[in-house]
C-alpha cells in the first residue's frame, strides 16, 4: 500500500523536493506537550470518542511511515476531509481533541505528526529549544509532501471524499495552513488560527505574504489583536495581497484585546468568547466550501 500511496502523491503533486529522512518518532504517545505546561484544567474541552472511530494510524510518506491521529464518524463514509495541523508542540492531546470535534461534525479529520523526522516535539520542555532544534529544522517542502501524503491516505481509506479537503491549523500550523493553501490548488478551504504571515521558520522558506499572489483557495484567518508576535498590519497585508491577486473569497477577523493562542483551551491564553466565535466561523467556512 505504501508504494501505491506514494505513486498517488507523485501523480497529483510531483516528487517531493527534500531529503528522504527516516522518521525518528514512530508513535504519538499520550497526554499534553511538556513545553505547553502549565495546563488550565478549568477551561479545557474534552470531546468523547463515543460514536466515533478514532486513534493513531501510520501514513505512508517519503522516508517511512508518519504517525497521525484520525477521527471520523463510526458509521458511513465519503466524509469531507479536514487536515488538522498542530502548533509547535506536535500532535498532543489538544490537537487530537480538535480532530474529534471535527469528526463529531461529520468529517474525516487527520492530524499528522509533521515533526516526526526531526524529533519528539511533545517531549521538549523548553520552547526556545523546541523552535531551534525541531521547528526550525522542518522545511516547508517536507511538510507539504507529508500533507499531500495525508490526502492520499484519506483517499485510500475508503471512508473519505478526497475531492473535498480543507485544512486548519494553529500558530505554526496556522502558517502551514497558509502555505498549503498556496501549494495545493485542489484544496477547497483553509482556516488559519493566528498563523504568522510575515515569518518563515526554516531558512530559505518563503512567507505567507510571499505566496499570497499564487493562492487561489478561500482562506479564513482568525487572529488576536493583542498578539505581539503577529502584528495586525502584517495580517492585513497578507489578506490585501490575496484580494489584489483576485482571491476575493478570503476573509479575516482580528479580535480586539485578544492574545496569541486564544483557541488553546488548555492554556492560560485561552479566551472563551473569541475562541467560540472563531470555531463557529471556522465550521461555517468548511460547511460553505466543502459542502
Amino acid at each position: 500500500m505504501e508504494k501505491a500511496i506514494e505513486a498517488e502523491i507523485r501523480s497529483l503533486y510531483g516528487a517531493p523536493k527534500f531529503d528522504r529522512r527516516a522518521f525518528v518518532v514512530t508513535s504519538l504517545g499520550a497526554g499534553f506537550a511538556l513545553a505547553a505546561m502549565p495546563l488550565s484544567a478549568q477551561t479545557m474541552i474534552t470531546t468523547s470518542t463515543e460514536g466515533l472511530t478514532a486513534g493513531e494510524v501510520k501514513v505512508p510518506a517519503p522516508g517511512g511511515e508518519m504517525p497521525a491521529y484520525v477521527a471520523m464518524p463510526a458509521t458511513g463514509g465519503a466524509f469531507p476531509v479536514i487536515l488538522v495541523v498542530s502548533e509547535i508542540f506536535g500532535v498532543h492531546e489538544h490537537i487530537r481533541d480538535v480532530a474529534r470535534r471535527f469528526a463529531t461534525l461529520g468529517h474525516f479529520a487527520i492530524a499528522p505528526e509533521l515533526f516526526a523526522r526531526q524529533g519528539d516535539a511533545k517531549a521538549v520542555t523548553d520552547v526556545q529549544a523546541l523552535i531551534r532544534d525541531i521547528v526550525a529544522k522542518t522545511p516547508d517542502a517536507q511538510v507539504m509532501a507529508d500533507l499531500d501524503a495525508c490526502v492520499a491516505y484519506a483517499k485510500s481509506s475508503g471512508r473519505a471524499d478526497a475531492t473535498r479537503v480543507g485544512i486548519t491549523g494553529f500558530c505554526w500550523g496556522g502558517r502551514t495552513t497558509l502555505v498549503y493553501a498556496a501549494h495545493n490548488s485542489a484544496l477547497k478551504a483553509a482556516v488559519a488560527w493566528y498563523g504568522p504571515t510575515a515569518r518563515a521558520f526554516f531558512p530559505g522558506d518563503r512567507t505567507a505574504i510571499d505566496l499570497a499572489a499564487t493562492t487561489r483557495v478561500p482562506v479564513l484567518g482568525l487572529y488576536g489583536g493583542a498578539d505581539p508576535g503577529i502584528p495586525n498590519d502584517a495580517v492585513d497585508k497578507y489578506f490585501a495581497a490575496l484580494k489584489a491577486a483576485g482571491n476575493a473569497r478570503s476573509a479575516h477577523v482580528i479580535y480586539p484585546d485578544t492574545p496569541h493562542a486564544f483557541h488553546a483551551d488548555y492554556r492560560p491564553s485561552y479566551r472563551k468568547d473569541p475562541a467560540e466565535d472563531g470555531w463557529r466561523r471556522a465550521t461555517a467556512w468548511f460547511r460553505q466550501h466543502l459542502g
